[in-house]
């Protein structure tokens, strides 16, 4: 076990990181040339800003993640290292997540990339929210990635849900709604959406260096198992038979005409 001795009690500080330290090592060394960039930690921050409280944290303290990107730097000095996280519009998160690159960056230990994975609902966030995270994020130095994007076009369990995978709630038929298709006014308001998302990225097109969509045709989205199992959910650019949704040109037409944005 990383965490635990022969004993089964929780290792020492020191006895983690170099733990730690061994395996970042190894793997970012095994691949060093050829992996460009590496995702070096992923979600340790809570929607209120504070760190999660992952075994990492509680043996080491805030201190583990400045020492992943040093350790994974130190393995190969010539990739780029990224944080990531989801539901980064919402405000206490953002200052949090900032937070964490700044003091990365504070121990002159390099951090090239912040990843916003854009899980994202018809109604929530607000476009404005994410234009700040946009603008959060650059301002730290680090380049913008759009990570995960995709658009869920049913209703929430509960309101502004993110992106943790523990939440998991009952079935129930009124939350799951278009099991037999999308309504054409449903497909409109998910077309619009997206528009929206991309006219923002267009804009800060300058911060912005990727958009990775989570997933490709609708029938292999995970949207369609959470946060409730067993619903039909819509949330890419391609349907289940593979074809491009009817806004799809509409995002390509954007792309090709970004300098009217500016």
């Amino acid at each position: 076990m990383v965490f635990s001795d022969e004993n089964g009690k929780d290792v020492s500080r020191d006895v983690l990181i170099a733990r730690m330290r061994s395996h970042i090592h190894k793997v970012v060394s095994r691949y060093k040339g050829k992996i460009a960039g590496w995702d070096v930690v992923n979600e340790a921050v809570l929607d209120n800003g504070e760190y999660r409280k992952s075994k990492f944290y509680q043996i080491i303290g805030e201190d583990f993640i400045p020492l992943a990107f040093q350790f994974a730097h130190e393995a190969d000095p010539d990739a780029e290292l990224y944080y990531n996280d989801y539901s980064t519009a919402i405000p206490a998160k953002r200052d949090g997540i900032v937070k964490v690159v700044k003091s990365i960056q504070e121990r002159g230990i390099p951090i090239h990339g912040i990843g916003m994975q854009e899980h994202q609902g018809l109604y929530h966030p607000e476009l404005d929210e994410i234009e700040k995270t946009i603008l959060a994020f650059s301002s730290t130095g680090a380049k913008v990635m759009v990570t995960e994007l995709d658009v869920s076009v049913l209703p929430h369990a509960r309101e502004n849900q993110g992106a943790e995978i523990s939440e998991t709630y009952a079935y129930k038929n009124e939350l799951n709604p278009y099991v037999d298709g999308l309504p054409d006014s449903v497909m409109n308001k998910l077309g619009e959406r997206y528009v929206n998302f991309f006219k923002v990225y267009l804009k800060h097109s300058d911060k912005i260096s990727r958009v990775t969509l989570w997933g490709v045709g609708d029938q292999y989205s995970w949207k369609n198992g959470w946060p409730i199992p067993g619903r039909t959910d819509y949330p890419l650019l391609f349907d289940r038979n593979f074809k491009p949704k009817p806004f799809v040109q509409d995002i390509v037409s954007l792309a090709r005409n970004a300098a009217e944005i500016k």
